[in-house]
């Protein structure tokens, strides 16, 4: 079974690229869900912020309170680096038992669906890396229309992540998003065509 890590930045397209490929018949392992349901009350993550925080971050109804996590490891290059070493191994470890299941259910291909892949070390579990490339101007206008940030804040956002260019540098295929969908589509099916 082939492994092919899907990354990229801010705005660049990927949740596009992801539909597409479920679309496709693929499947598509997705990180950022995996993260989200581990958060749920009680499961793992969530067991890590209450842990380390207590109710601080814990809502009345017992969900996460996200924001309040935000502010303390946003504001904490220590506190986010920690967070990160308890809760990356735990998403990796859902991640890789979802491949294991793909794989035991015949299937040749799957993605992995991670906007962090290089920054979080998963490219090490990955036999191919696809990158969904804008350049930083359609970047910066895409995020600004699409979250209606000003454009200091899209700015601050997308230097928040590893420069594009320097994925690009560390990626097998560009899947270039600087046109529309039909040539995004086009490109999807000729780097498909040769999986089937």
């Amino acid at each position: 079974m082939k492994i092919i890590g899907l990354t990229g930045g801010i705005a660049s397209g990927k949740s596009t690229v992801t539909k597409y490929l479920r679309q496709q018949g693929f499947t598509v392992v997705d990180c950022d869900k995996i993260a989200w349901q581990l958060a749920e009350p009680d499961q793992p993550i969530w067991q890590v912020y209450f842990s380390r925080y207590g109710g601080q971050v814990i809502n009345a109804d017992r969900t996460l309170n996200r924001q309040a996590v935000a502010d303390i490891v946003f504001n904490n290059q220590r506190e986010l680096a920690v967070i990160n070493s308890l809760v990356h191994p735990l998403i990796k470890e859902e991640m890789l038992s979802q491949t294991d299941k793909a794989q035991n259910r015949g299937e040749k291909v799957i993605f992995l669906d991670v906007p962090l892949l290089f920054e979080a070390g998963y490219d090490t579990i990955a036999d191919e890396i696809w990158l969904v490339y804008v350049n930083r101007g359609t970047q910066l206008r895409r995020l600004m229309a699409r979250n209606g940030f000003g454009r200091e804040e899209a700015l601050r956002r997308i230097d928040a992540q590893m420069s594009i260019e320097e994925k690009k540098q560390l990626s097998d295929v560009i899947i270039d998003n600087n046109g529309d969908r039909k040539a995004l589509r086009h490109q999807l099916g000729v780097q498909l065509s040769s999986m089937r």
